[in-house]
């Protein structure tokens, strides 16, 4: 389906007055062609754009809107607290709700730091890395994205993957030189770099669950090498889970894989769909910031009312009732999974469907699903792109590039898997698509 007429007016003059048209690069559709859809709307599990048409979402604003879009609870939340004013630019009651309920989830956090996004969450994890080490090596892999901070924004995913751009023009050599990139679960490159300038390295930044370039699982094995090594080398480990915190379980990755990191960052879900990011660590670390301690970070927004408050909904009710939200998400998961599963099998593409909780991905190439960016198939972007057009034509609506994943939330339900399940099958045989086209 290509955009209609309204959608296409809005993008004319969008491009006009920002670059491509958009304010996020992979928003423009360029590497999935076509022109974007501009959105008028959304409720539930669905979004409607400005010439009306309605949507299945498996987007959710990119991962935060797990309990659905414009959820009452969550809505009446922020209006509640916006009609008492918008930002204060001082401490709040409910920054300190949210913390407590962030601090009472996490065994690993003893204090946390509210910021404005997952980019300047991770940004200042680094900082405090290299001012409590007093290193400043960083040790990152590649295909995992922190954000577009210059020193991590080196063989990152998610945007940098759709273009094919290893980094970004206007980083400068001597930052990205503070940087060192590996291999995802290679664990012999991993142990050289720690034997050979573990003394120089602060940090070791991973998302526990890659989920920008691909989801590529991780084993627990790789993951706890990381944490010995850092440990016996004096680094600090520090795990990104601004997609994975409270996505795939109350405790995250770090629970789920019962590793604790030395810190680590959250946002997507903390916020509701507001801009929010934190991180957080032991109290013994996190009071070497300003004005405690010598590493300075500061925010104008940070911790303002409104996004705390959509925070506060959403985890009260994630956190219910024993967790009985994630098992829903699970199941909801676990469903979609075996049925898409089904359709790339029948329909003999030698696909598979990856999944992590209520985060999945389609690996549309053969063999088992890769764990390392590097083992993503060239031609999968020209397999999407053929799926996505044909899926928005049957009502369907995914990220625009092959290498982002798809976000479940508690508004999809057992007649919304239904519904996607058989646009799947229609749009793969009428795509015609196989592995080896």
């Amino acid at each position: 389906m290509s955009a209609g007429e309204r959608s296409r007016e809005l993008y004319r003059r969008a491009c006009r007055l920002m670059p491509a048209g958009v304010n996020s690069p992979v928003r423009a559709f360029r590497s999935v062609g076509g022109e974007p859809l501009f959105i008028a709307s959304a409720s539930g599990c669905r979004i409607t754009d400005a010439d009306g048409w309605e949507y299945l979402d498996y987007v959710g604003s990119w991962g935060p809107l797990i309990l659905g879009h414009a959820d009452p609870e969550v809505v009446a939340a922020v209006s509640r607290a916006a009609a008492k004013g918008m930002s204060y630019g001082a401490p709040c009651a409910e920054e300190v709700e949210l913390a407590e309920l962030l601090v009472g989830a996490l065994p690993h956090l003893e204090m946390v730091r509210f910021v404005s996004s997952g980019t300047e969450a991770v940004m200042s994890a680094v900082r405090l890395a290299r001012g409590v080490t007093g290193r400043d090596v960083v040790v990152k892999f590649s295909g995992c994205y922190h954000g577009h901070a210059d020193h991590l924004l080196v063989s990152a995913g998610s945007g940098l993957a759709t273009f094919g751009i290893p980094s970004s023009a206007g980083v400068p050599a001597s930052f990205a030189g503070h940087t060192i990139v590996l291999p995802l679960d290679d664990g012999d490159a991993f142990q050289a770099v720690m034997r050979d300038r573990g003394p120089e390295i602060a940090a070791v930044l991973i998302e526990p669950i890659p989920a920008n370039a691909g989801l590529l699982e991780q084993r627990p094995e790789f993951l706890q090498l990381l944490r010995d090594k850092c440990t016996r080398c004096g680094a600090l480990l520090i795990f990104d889970e601004v997609i994975s915190g409270f996505r795939v379980g109350p405790t995250g990755a770090a629970g789920r894989y019962r590793i604790t990191p030395d810190l680590a960052t959250y946002g997507k879900v903390i916020g509701g769909g507001m801009p929010v990011g934190a991180y957080g660590g032991p109290r013994s670390l996190m009071e070497q910031l300003s004005p405690l301690g010598p590493v300075y970070q500061a925010g104008t927004l940070s911790g303002n009312p409104v996004a705390m408050a959509a925070g506060i909904a959403t985890l009260r009710r994630l956190l219910a009732e024993g967790g009985a939200a994630y098992r829903e998400l699970d199941r909801l998961g676990a469903r979609l999974q075996s049925c898409l599963q089904a359709a790339f099998d029948d329909a003999a593409t030698g696909w598979s469907v990856v999944r992590t909780g209520s985060i999945l991905w389609l690996s549309l190439q053969p063999g088992p699903p890769p764990r390392r960016y590097e083992h993503i198939d060239a031609g999968v972007a020209i397999r999407y792109a053929r799926l996505h057009a044909a899926l928005l034509d049957r009502g369907v609506y995914l990220a625009p590039s092959a290498y982002e994943v798809m976000f479940l939330s508690l508004a999809h339900d057992d007649q919304a898997i239904d519904q996607t399940v058989v646009a799947f099958r229609e749009a793969v045989r009428f795509a015609g698509i196989r592995t080896s086209s």
